[in-house]
């Protein structure tokens, strides 16, 4: 396996499955695999064994800690969910938008996909933006 970190000190990023897994586990906290899997599958169908695998390479990858000291183990999130996704999309905007996070808001406003609450958030920290420099 490989053991090189990028500059962030990761060794891994999340897959699509292991997104959806961190997801889950963002919103309610440490769970159990059982836990997880249940929700996991108010979306679509998925294995219980699917799900621990899954979690258990998450921990080797260190994406994921696991508590032992119960009968039940109890997976919780390595890294704060904010890190996480700031590191992905600045991955992506890096990608997909050559490191222009304004061409990747110009988009997501010209596909008329944000709502007017939206719109009005965007405003006020771009004014707050604004202010501050």
């Amino acid at each position: 396996m490989n053991s090189e970190k990028d500059k962030n000190g990761r060794k891994f990023d999340p897959t699509k499955s292991e997104l959806e897994i961190l997801q889950v586990l963002w919103e309610h906290g440490p769970s159990t695999v059982r836990f997880v899997n249940d929700r996991l599958n108010e979306q679509k169908d998925v294995n219980y064994t699917s799900t621990l695998k899954l979690m258990q390479i998450m921990a080797e990858k260190e994406i994921l800690k696991r508590d032992e000291s119960q009968m039940k183990h109890i997976y919780h999130v390595a890294e704060e969910e904010q890190k996480t996704k700031s590191h992905l999309l600045n991955k992506f905007v890096d990608t997909m938008y050559r490191g222009s996070a304004g061409s990747l808001v110009m988009q997501l406003l010209g596909n008329n996909q944000a709502s007017k609450e939206d719109i009005k958030a965007i405003k006020e920290l771009l004014n707050k933006l604004d202010k501050d420099q």
